[in-house]
């Protein structure tokens, strides 16, 4: 196979545009995906399509333009922000001669190199195998035929099949040791029922501050950064906040658009505890020219996981980049909707603290609704 360079790999993009619309912002998106698993960005190649083609998903003609960028720069690697399927990577590989890397496969090493916790690695794992799993169906036939010659004859399973075998265990592990931990995530929650600590998730898109919300709040020092899935693996801080009592608040990973599946999967122990918590804030960049979509890309994932209905409070983040100021905005019922604040520089994060007291103080009374 292809060689892979251990930092700073060349690479060639590509996104077409199937009318959905939001180019742009979906193009730059993309770059700050490239760039948080460490590539750079040499070429952009796009145009426009009414569907993607069965065999090489850009058709001939755009593969040929993409194999003279890759020629031009010595890409290392061809990244699509789209989902390829295993024969159109391969065909792809085959042509340009040279790796082949699809939006999905993107997403699973970027959350490769993030994870830090034991969890957070076996969650990534997890997602990987399953993914490499689809890519197994037809995407190996060079290993069809049984393994020959002196000292690889084998057993009579062919290869494929051995493979398939192999990492149909590694799934079942993985998947067993998560249940574990699952099981004692389940144990302190009950815990933390039985004494009343309100529970508190900060959720939204990726890069839209949380993690610099969480310190604003916590004081706790978790890692932040301009780029895309700075935070991984959850992190839960106890704090006291004034006419609130004790809280438990949680950092989670960011959500993306189109977010593959397999990580949604593996990662849904983790991902209950936002199901499982008592009020969510939804944190938006409110600079985003995209954050309508961010918006609604955070929507589609907490209805998979099954935390839509938990209350919310919106958090409009990054103020000090607009024209807006920090305040507190309620509905016609009188409930919170909104908060406007800047995590970076403090301003309405005081307000933040007085809505949380407010909806602590109606937590053992009357159900929140919340926007």
């Amino acid at each position: 196979m292809f060689e892979r360079p251990a930092s700073g790999e060349k690479a060639v993009l590509v996104q077409l545009d199937f009318g959905e619309g939001d180019f742009a912002e979906r193009l730059s998106e993309f770059n700050l995906l490239v760039t948080s698993a460490g590539a750079r960005p040499l070429a952009v190649v796009s145009g426009k399509r009414a569907r993607p083609d069965p065999a090489l998903f850009a058709g001939k003609g755009k593969v040929t333009e993409i194999g003279d960028a890759v020629h031009l720069h010595e890409a290392d690697v061809v990244l699509f922000n789209h989902e390829l399927a295993p024969g159109q990577q391969r065909n792809l590989e085959r042509i340009l001669e040279c790796r082949v890397v699809d939006r999905n496969s993107l997403i699973l090493d970027i959350f490769a190199l993030r994870a830090k916790s034991h969890e957070g690695k076996l969650q990534v794992e997890l997602a990987q195998l399953q993914h490499l799993a689809t890519r197994l169906v037809r995407g190996w036939t060079h290993l069809e035929r049984q393994k020959g010659g002196i000292g690889l004859r084998g057993p009579g399973e062919k290869q494929l099949e051995t493979d398939r075998r192999l990492l149909g265990k590694r799934v079942a592990l993985l998947k067993d040791r998560l249940k574990q931990l699952e099981r004692q995530r389940e144990v302190r929650r009950r815990a933390r029922t039985r004494s009343e600590v309100l529970a508190i998730s900060l959720v939204g898109y990726t890069n839209a501050g949380k993690s610099t919300l969480f310190n604003a709040l916590t004081r706790a020092g978790a890692y932040a950064a301009d780029q895309l899935f700075a935070t991984l693996d959850t992190t839960s801080r106890r704090l006291f906040i004034e006419g609130a009592g004790p809280i438990v608040l949680s950092d989670t990973v960011g959500f993306i658009r189109d977010l593959p599946h397999d990580l949604v999967a593996a990662f849904q122990a983790t991902l209950e505890e936002t199901a499982q918590a008592d009020l969510l804030l939804h944190v938006v960049d409110s600079a985003s020219p995209d954050r309508d979509q961010q918006m609604d890309a955070v929507a589609s994932v907490l209805k998979e996981i099954g935390a839509l209905e938990v209350p919310q409070i919106l958090v409009w983040n990054k103020v000090d980049l607009t024209a807006a100021s920090a305040g507190i905005e309620h509905d016609d019922c009188g409930n919170i909707s909104c908060v406007r604040l800047s995590a970076r520089t403090g301003a309405g994060v005081s307000l933040l603290r007085d809505a949380i007291a407010e909806v602590a103080s109606r937590h053992n009374e009357l159900p929140v609704a919340l926007v």
